[in-house]
């Protein structure tokens, strides 16, 4: 991506380097104060009505809200959170370099906005974060990870489960929800979008030469590496048979061999 490249080199030393980990940092602090006073969590969430009555932070602080899970399971579901964008973040960031990393997680960002403001999506982080996930299967697609610490399932087979589950909202959902998760994804879209694009016509175009090679073949049967000059038979119309070249330079099935040899011509 040229645009990219050009951005990289006028604005590189501006990038946030360890980005989700800083996130992941205040995500903790914010836990803290969640389980101070639960009433934090209200006032960090992005809601456009918020936003119109001049709570712009909302429009930034929504990323610092972690994943909770009742009184019971809080500190695990929070714990768990933190360590898969954490994961994620050090696994972008090796992939992508801190500056390509911070300028998807901010396409990410204003692609969420977009789908709360205009189609009333309230996505919160979770297509934010697919976003990253999705990225991360197409760098690392056969890495393994252990699912409750006991099954084995590569990251490939969780993104295209993932990618199951959003794309049958995307079909039994409204258009509103369809173009809702189309901006959420715009910041993926534009990093890959190309690539997928290219990949899937390359794979096109080998399917049509192996179906025109396959083809070619079944209707060319009669060309054959061996012929038999006293029965005409072939490798082709007879596959058991062996053959051999006489000293006349000609070929012989082994059925015709011994009076071939007989008459001393080999």
């Amino acid at each position: 991506m040229k645009w990219l490249d050009q951005a990289e080199r006028r604005f590189g030393h501006l990038a946030i380097p360890r980005l989700l980990r800083l996130i992941v940092a205040i995500n903790a602090l914010v836990f803290v104060l969640y389980k101070l006073n639960p009433y934090w969590l209200q006032q960090l969430a992005l809601d456009p009505a918020a936003v119109r009555r001049g709570e712009v932070w909302r429009l930034a602080t929504y990323i610092f809200i972690p994943a909770v899970g009742g009184p019971i399971a809080d500190f695990f579901v929070a714990a768990l959170y933190l360590w898969y964008l954490w994961w994620l973040g050090d696994g972008l960031e090796q992939a992508m370099g801190s500056f390509r990393l911070n300028v998807f997680y901010l396409l990410g960002m204003l692609g969420t906005t977009v789908a709360a403001f205009f189609f009333g999506a309230n996505f919160s982080t979770s297509m934010l974060n697919a976003s990253l996930f999705f990225a991360f299967a197409r760098f690392f697609p056969d890495m393994t990870i252990y699912l409750l610490a006991l099954v084995p399932v590569k990251v490939k087979w969780l993104a295209w489960f993932s990618g199951a589950v959003i794309l049958l909202g995307v079909v039994f959902g409204s258009w509103g929800y369809r173009l809702a998760v189309v901006a959420a994804f715009a910041n993926y879209l534009l990093f890959f979008g190309a690539q997928i694009f290219q990949d899937a016509r390359q794979r096109r175009d080998i399917a049509l030469r192996r179906q025109r090679f396959e083809t070619a073949r079944g209707e060319e049967p009669g060309e054959a590496l061996h012929h038999c000059a006293v029965c005409g038979r072939t490798d082709a119309t007879a596959p058991d048979l062996d053959f051999r070249v006489a000293r006349d330079g000609q070929e012989y099935c082994t059925e015709h061999l011994p009076k071939i040899a007989a008459s001393g011509e080999l």
